[in-house]
């Protein structure tokens, strides 16, 4: 597995491309004004582009209706996703959200939501500090990688049939941005448009080799994922059972919602399996560290911020 964060490109306008901005300007107006009852099915070029160019710039997008459709919502997340291929490259992986009953009683909706993941997304954990505000509404969340073996994931149906296809679990740290601005509904539709807050991540350095075996299927659920903060005090201390009753429930969910929707995994996709923490606040000049307790040599990853 090759993760790299792609960092914003330098670009020159062209006359053609501020004709395409003013378009884009224009339908920006949908993101600032309240919805009409006419909402379209699935945004337009210049409707994607206004919510693709307020995602860069990191600004809160209002105007998204809160009877959105989750049919409309998976349309406007596949154009949005669409035009962020530009910027940060190929999907190289899905994550799930709303995998846990608090979060989903918050937002009123009874199941997890499916986001995607693009190369440009996902750095390594690294000694240099990250900007405290990276997204419009930016948090942090203890999170966990798995990295798909090979096809055969694609027909699991149980838990060892999961494991049987993954080759490693590792530690994450999911920088997530909510981007609906405050006082604007938040639903699960929604959530789904904005591709369930994908914004950047970190991994760790040590990922955990998988075994396809109950004991380590039992260790998943077993474990305690615990944040610390810079001072060693204790954020979140939280069971592996935390996402969805097994962290591996988050994998076959993920395999059936993508199977859905005409989509097969293949080596070396990774899946970002939810939090196991409330999401917490990115403050600047401090640190968090995630350690997995329970997993063999109890990795950890860690995030600085600026």
């Amino acid at each position: 597995m090759k993760l790299q964060f792609v960092g914003p490109r330098t670009m020159c306008v062209s006359p053609a491309v501020l004709q395409r901005a003013v378009t884009v300007v224009m339908a920006g107006i949908f993101f600032l004004a309240p919805a009409a009852s006419g909402f379209a099915a699935c945004p337009d070029q210049a409707q994607t582009g206004a919510m693709a160019e307020k995602w860069e710039k990191a600004e809160p997008i209002r105007g998204l209706p809160a009877g959105l459709k989750m049919e409309e919502a998976v349309c406007m997340r596949d154009e949005l996703v669409k035009a962020l291929q530009r910027r940060l490259g190929r999907v190289i992986g899905y994550k799930a959200g709303l995998t846990s009953k608090t979060v989903q009683q918050r937002f009123g909706y009874d199941q997890p939501v499916r986001g995607v993941l693009l190369a440009g997304m996902l750095r390594p954990e690294t000694r240099d500090a990250l900007p405290a505000s990276f997204g419009a509404r930016p948090v942090v969340e203890a999170d966990l990688l798995v990295e798909v073996k090979d096809e055969s994931i694609n027909e699991a149906r149980t838990h060892l049939d999961v494991l049987k296809a993954l080759a490693r679990v590792i530690p994450f740290i999911e920088l997530p941005d909510l981007t609906i601005a405050e006082g604007e509904p938040v639903t699960g539709p929604i959530i789904t448009a904005i591709n369930v807050g994908a914004r950047q991540g970190v991994f760790g350095p040590h990922p955990v080799p998988v075994t396809a075996s109950q004991a380590f299927a039992d260790m998943l659920a077993g474990m305690r994922v615990v944040v610390t903060d810079a001072d060693g005090k204790t954020l979140s201390d939280s069971p592996g059972t935390a996402i969805l009753g097994h962290p591996l429930n988050a994998v076959l969910w993920l395999i059936d919602d993508l199977r859905r929707s005409g989509i097969r995994l293949k080596a070396g996709d990774v899946l970002s399996l939810g939090t196991f923490s409330p999401p917490l606040p990115a403050r600047a000049a401090t640190s968090l560290t995630v350690r997995y307790v329970g997993l063999p040599g109890e990795p950890e990853v860690a995030v600085r911020f600026r």
